[in-house]
Order: structure tokens, then C-alpha cells, then sequence
């Protein structure tokens, strides 16, 4: 009997062990991030927008219209929109207001404006991470809670005619502004826009609560396509986004808390996904990180990175996960950056479930020496990663390229069941400490699970 008594009481106690062992995963973390968001529901009460003056014929002007429509669906408690099937043309901003979800049935487009006038007067917005006056995003929100964007329709930045050429004339202003956040010039005289050429993001909520975008498609954007800034309680569901101007990232959640981006199909002319939380002394300034950041079940076809961290990352990022993700191809598929100029953090990094197919330069990639202004020395600690059930087809330049500081080295990163089939670099390694591979296996061999230093090759800075 006692015998009985005792096994059953291990049995018990084992039990209570593998249950405590469960409730350490990491990935529990990510269920409890996802369980305590807000789902952004509305008042059952629906605005019809042809009701307000819009003409979904291409042609006539609808910037007022949404406006109204906007501003008496707020006043009343809030509700939907609806744009039904046709073409808005959006002679300026979409301008959010609390309680608002413009949805769009299938077979709508919101055409917004190639004049840049029509973007003013400037509003407070981040610029690579820099806080500045600028041309109004094309879809803005300042300071408001519990705002959408969603159905089938299509939403048209017109980015080619007008904007995205800018690129290519814009380097003063852009090192303007890079030194006013370097010198702490007060945000109020940071005023760009007209007669500037730094370009609109497209959709900027600005200091949000509660935001949700899903089902709409976004075409052609200026400038970053899904840049939420100083925002909690983010879902970014089952978007797709096709654009590829130049830096056209998918979604760059900056300084914000508790995000979800999920069944989303990106197809992009930079980053697919690229976390940030500001640039140098005007991150520092503000101190607000990115963090509790949920990322799953999509897929990633971008011209340079797949999912991304960095690079301007100065208020620091922690406590992100990403799963089940698919990248037909990037430069890099999983790539982390910071450079001498930043300072802050990348730690509690979490990636399982990511199928490569050919990345040019490499699978996944740390580099804490990306290019940057080299004003100081100020390196990005690198701590805590397990990147786990990843495979890549091919590498053409590296498998896995990791270049810590001697000052400052990587810290605990673990690589598990990694495969890349093809590479003429299996990897390179230098300035580490506790860094394992296991089940690492490239070009048909299994590596030792502690990795010998190797020389750095030179990869493409992207």
C-alpha cells in the first residue's frame, strides 16, 4: 500500500514538474501576448460613404466626403464605413478619428493623390527614425484609440508617378535631419514638407491605441508601407501588400507595444517585416522600445530582407516571435542589425517553423557593424536568441554570418535543426559567447554544436 501511496505521489510530483517545465516555454509568452489583445470591435452602426458626397468614379474629389463621414461617425460613438465597389479618388489624406473602421467592400480602391501639396500642412510623424514635421502620411492617425482599416478593397499610394523617385534626390535633407536628432534640436523646428523631398509614409498611425488593418491589399506606396509609431495593442491580419519602390517595407512596427502581424502576404521592394524603435539621440531621448511583438503564418517575398530587426533601433526591442513564416526569397531571410551609433538592445528573440527557399546573401544573418554615421561607440548588445526548425534551399554568398565585438560580443544564441542544402560559406563566426548549433546541418554536414571562430567574409550591406 505505502508503495502504491509513494509512486502515486511521484507520479504526481512528475506530473507537477513537466507542467511547471510547459509553463516555461517561450512560446507561452507569445500565446499570453496574442490572448490580451484587444480584438478593435465597433458599435453596430454602419455610414455608408456615397451617403457623405463620394463618387467612386476615379474623378471626383473625395478627401471631404471621408472627412465628414469620419468626424460624424466618431461624435456619434463610433461605427463603420462602408466604401462600396468603385474608385475613390483621394485628393489627400485619410485621417482617422477614435471609434472608426473604414471598411472596404470588395471591388473598392481609395486612389489617393500624387500632388504633394495636397499632403500639407506638415504633421508630426518619424522619418528612419527621426521625429520630424512632414508631408502627412497618406493614411494618418494622431492620438486616437480603437480605429480600422479592413475588407477586400484596395488601397492605391500611387508611390511610382511621384514620391519614390525622391529617392534619389533626397540625401541633404535626409543628413538635415539625421543631425538635428544628433543635436537635440527641439522637434518643433524639425519642419520639412513643402519644398522638401523626404517622402510620405503610407498608412502612420501615430501614438495609437487599438488599431487594427486586415483583409485590404495596399498597392505602389511612397515610402514604408505599414509604419505604426508609438502604438500598443496593433493586429495586422491577412494583408497583403504589393510594392516595390524603393525602402517599400511591409510593416515596421516602431516603439510599439504588443503586436500581432499574422496570415499576411508580403511582396516588397526592401524589408518584408523590419522592427524598429528610433534613430540615436532622438530614440534616447524618448526611450520607448518595441516589444511583445507576435509574428506568424505568413509569407515574405521581399527584394532585400525577410524579417528583419533593426536597424535603427535605439530605444531598444525585446520579446519578439516569430513562426510558421515562408520566404520564396530575400537577400536575407532572418537578419538582425545595429551599428556604432545606436546603443540599446536586441534580446529574447524567439524564430521557429521558417521555410527559405534562395537567399542571395545569407539564411540568417547578426550584424552589429552596419553602416551608420560612426559618430561614437556606442555598441547594440545582442542577447538571448533561439532561432529553431529553419530550413533554406540555397545561400549564394553564406549560410550563417554572425560578427560580434570584442567589447561587446554576441551572448547566448542557440541555432537548433537548421538546414540550408547549398552555400559556398557554411558560416562565420567571430566574437561570441555561449553560442551553440545543434542539429545545424549545411551542405550535408553537421557542424559541432560550439562554433570555432572563422573568418568574416564580406556580404552585400543591405
Amino acid at each position: 500500500m505505502m508503495k502504491q501511496i509513494s509512486l502515486m505521489i511521484t507520479s504526481v510530483a512528475l506530473t507537477f514538474a513537466m507542467n511547471i517545465c510547459a509553463q516555461q516555454s517561450p512560446w507561452d509568452k507569445a500565446d499570453a501576448i496574442v490572448q490580451s489583445l484587444d480584438p478593435v470591435t465597433f458599435p453596430d452602426k454602419t455610414y455608408i460613404i456615397t451617403d457623405f458626397g463620394a463618387v467612386g468614379d476615379g474623378k471626383t474629389l473625395c478627401k471631404e466626403p471621408f472627412e465628414k463621414a469620419i468626424t460624424i461617425c466618431s461624435d456619434n460613438g463610433g461605427g463603420k464605413i462602408t466604401v462600396p465597389a468603385g474608385t475613390y479618388y483621394m485628393n489627400g489624406p485619410l485621417v482617422f478619428k477614435s471609434n472608426v473602421n473604414v471598411h472596404l467592400e470588395k471591388g473598392a480602391i481609395l486612389d489617393f493623390s500624387t500632388n504633394e501639396s495636397d499632403y500639407l500642412p506638415a504633421v508630426i510623424t518619424r522619418w528612419e527614425g527621426t521625429e520630424l514635421f512632414n508631408y502627412s502620411p497618406l493614411i494618418y492617425a494622431y492620438h486616437v484609440q480603437n480605429i480600422a482599416l479592413t475588407g477586400e478593397g484596395t488601397v492605391n499610394g500611387n508611390g511610382s508617378k511621384k514620391f519614390s523617385p525622391w529617392n534619389n534626390i533626397q540625401t541633404v535633407e535626409q543628413e538635415m535631419l539625421r543631425k538635428m536628432g544628433r543635436t537635440n534640436v527641439p522637434v518643433y523646428r524639425r519642419v520639412f514638407g513643402e519644398g522638401y523631398k523626404l517622402r510620405p509614409g503610407f498608412i502612420e498611425p501615430f501614438g495609437c491605441a487599438n488599431v487594427r488593418i486586415e483583409g485590404v491589399t495596399i498597392i505602389d506606396s511612397p515610402f514604408w508601407v505599414i509604419h505604426p509609431i508609438f502604438c500598443s495593442n496593433v493586429i495586422v491580419r491577412n494583408v497583403t501588400v504589393d510594392s516595390h519602390n524603393y525602402n517599400n517595407d511591409g510593416c515596421d512596427p516602431e516603439s510599439c507595444r504588443n503586436v500581432l502581424i499574422e496570415g499576411c502576404t508580403f511582396s516588397t521592394g526592401d524589408d518584408a517585416i523590419a522592427i524598429k524603435s528610433g534613430r540615436d539621440n532622438d530614440a534616447w531621448r524618448i526611450g520607448q522600445p518595441t516589444e511583445n511583438v507576435v509574428i506568424r503564418n505568413c509569407s515574405f517575398r521581399s527584394k532585400i530582407n525577410g524579417v528583419c530587426i533593426g536597424s535603427e533601433i535605439a530605444g531598444g526591442v525585446r520579446n519578439i516571435f516569430i513562426e510558421n513564416i515562408t520566404i520564396p526569397k530575400s537577400s536575407n531571410a532572418i537578419y538582425f542589425k545595429s551599428n556604432l551609433d545606436r546603443g540599446a538592445y536586441i534580446q529574447d528573440v524567439y524564430v521557429r517553423n521558417v521555410q527559405a527557399d534562395t537567399v542571395r546573401t545569407a539564411l540568417i544573418r547578426f550584424e552589429p557593424n552596419y553602416k551608420g554615421e560612426r559618430s561614437a561607440f556606442h555598441p547594440t548588445l545582442f542577447n538571448s536568441f533561439l532561432i529553431e526548425n529553419v530550413t533554406c534551399k540555397q545561400s549564394n554568398e553564406c549560410g550563417i554570418y554572425m560578427a560580434g565585438f570584442a567589447e561587446r560580443p554576441l551572448q547566448n544564441i542557440v541555432l537548433k535543426n537548421v538546414t540550408i542544402g547549398k552555400v559556398p560559406t557554411p558560416y562565420c563566426f567571430q566574437n561570441g559567447e555561449n553560442i551553440r548549433f545543434q542539429s545545424v546541418k549545411i551542405n550535408g554536414k553537421k557542424l559541432d554544436e560550439k562554433p570555432t571562430p572563422k573568418e568574416l567574409v564580406k556580404l552585400r550591406v543591405l
